[in-house]
């Protein structure tokens, strides 16, 4: 995530930021060019201090779920991210609206993420290919579950509850479970449909490097979930989940390819560098560079192993779990590199 500021006072802003905390002024982030805007409150209308222009916030921004802004003529009331909700949860559960903020903060990071890979997300609402999201609560239905199905993204609204996650991460044997991380496996399984499907030489590509996903997906995780990982899944796996079916595989992998995207362009955006008192250069790592424009991924995960490993040292002095608790090995960087060099493929925008 880059850094965004006040456009009054220059102070520093979060991309959930409603107002700035130094003079007050309401903010909103426009998805158009990625700016944070900020509107003197003694105004009626959102006028922006850097070019005077009328914006309104996204309807959602009643609830206090939303920051984004669109053009004050536009005639949708919603902004692009919440244009992909199909279902959220009642509101007239106060714990829901909680629940629900919580899952917005999530979407629209990631709805940020996906714009500046250059991804098309129009919503299925209006195009029968696109992208919704369900915010949905199990109640009586026990088999609705978190998933992906021809374009709809299910989450259960138990996720944003962060006791009943931590339960569900310990029961699983889990070593990281967080609605951002549901978020981006979900959508790795839509955009395998959209960018790798269809190509004939991706699609071989595809099954030389994670394996044939024609094999029964049913049965795949029925031995999953009977026998587990095996023994040497670390080897070529970033987790043991994926080694399930080589969708799930395709899913992981492309979750942890925006964990370390996200991860190096925030870094890039704080100017960090990692110089440690260890005589092993790997350890170093000087983040003059937004990976979103970066060809080499090899140069991408160089930067994202220091950065992780100092991060995580830091949280272990805090007392509390890594950040980043998965190991990056050769046959993951394969499999991410040919995930990035898919994004940078103008066949496919």
């Amino acid at each position: 995530m880059k850094v965004f500021q006040c456009g009054h006072c220059q102070h520093p802003l979060f991309f959930e930021s409603y107002s700035c905390e130094n003079c007050g002024h309401e903010s909103g982030y426009r998805s158009m060019d990625r700016m944070m805007l900020t509107f003197d409150p003694a105004h009626r209308e959102q006028v922006s201090d850097r070019e005077g222009i009328r914006y309104k916030y996204c309807k959602n921004h009643h609830f206090d779920v939303c920051n984004w802004v669109v053009p004050a003529e536009e005639a949708n009331d919603f902004c692009e991210a919440c244009q992909l909700n199909r279902t959220i949860p009642n509101l007239s559960n106060e714990k829901n609206l909680e629940k629900w903020r919580n899952l917005e903060v999530a979407k629209h990071r990631l709805v940020y993420q996906l714009q500046k890979l250059g991804l098309n997300l129009p919503s299925k609402m209006q195009d029968p290919n696109g992208l919704c999201f369900d915010f949905v609560a199990r109640q009586h239905n026990k088999s609705l579950m978190t998933g992906h199905a021809s374009g709809v993204i299910t989450i259960l609204l138990r996720e944003a509850d962060s006791v009943l996650r931590e339960q569900a991460r310990l029961q699983m044997g889990e070593p990281y479970r967080t609605l951002i991380g549901h978020l981006r496996h979900e959508v790795g399984h839509y955009f395998w449909d959209r960018l790798v499907l269809p190509h004939t030489e991706l699609l071989v590509e595809f099954r030389t490097i994670f394996g044939d996903e024609r094999k029964d997906y049913g049965t795949a995780l029925a031995e999953y979930y009977k026998t587990g990982a095996p023994v040497e899944w670390q080897e070529n796996f970033i987790s043991k989940y994926a080694t399930s079916h080589p969708w799930e595989d395709w899913a992981e992998t492309w979750a942890h390819y925006l964990h370390l995207m996200d991860m190096v362009e925030t870094a890039h955006f704080f100017g960090l560098k990692v110089d440690p008192f260890h005589k092993q250069k790997s350890m170093r790592a000087k983040v003059t560079f937004d990976p979103y424009g970066e060809k080499s991924f090899k140069k991408i995960v160089n930067a994202a192993v220091p950065i992780s490993f100092a991060v995580n040292s830091i949280n272990r002095a805090m007392g509390i779990p890594d950040v980043y608790p998965f190991v990056i090995n050769h046959g993951v960087v394969k499999k991410m590199s040919f995930i990035h060099s898919l994004m940078l493929s103008a066949q496919l925008y």
